[in-house]
């Protein structure tokens, strides 16, 4: 499996609004295109000292390539999005992550 981790910081001014998009808008277009099969949004649970909320949102593929895919012919979309409704109220970045393993209780 293969992970697209993006950690996002967010205004607090916006933080419910974003919030409530990414529960209700993104996510569940994403999961749409087929390409991931399961999306985590997890509150990152440090204090910034620039302010703000910051979560890190982890989209898992089953496979390479469509990750790939994704980042490659999709993912610029979505990004347009947030940037037209949230522009200048948060911060991101991401990272690509395989998986090693996962051990489960």
């Amino acid at each position: 499996m293969f992970i697209h981790n993006e950690t996002i910081n967010v205004d607090e001014s916006i933080n419910e609004k974003w919030l409530t998009w990414m529960h209700d808008v993104n996510i569940p277009a994403i999961l749409e295109t087929g390409k991931f099969i399961s999306i985590k949004l997890c509150h990152v649970l440090v204090e910034e000292d620039m302010g703000g909320i910051t979560y890190a949102v982890q989209y898992t593929a089953a496979n390479k390539t469509d990750l790939q895919q994704f980042l490659a012919e999709e993912s610029y979309k979505f990004k347009e999005a947030e940037m037209k409704l949230f522009s200048g109220k948060f911060g991101t970045f991401a990272t690509q992550l395989k998986v090693i393993s996962e051990i489960s209780k």
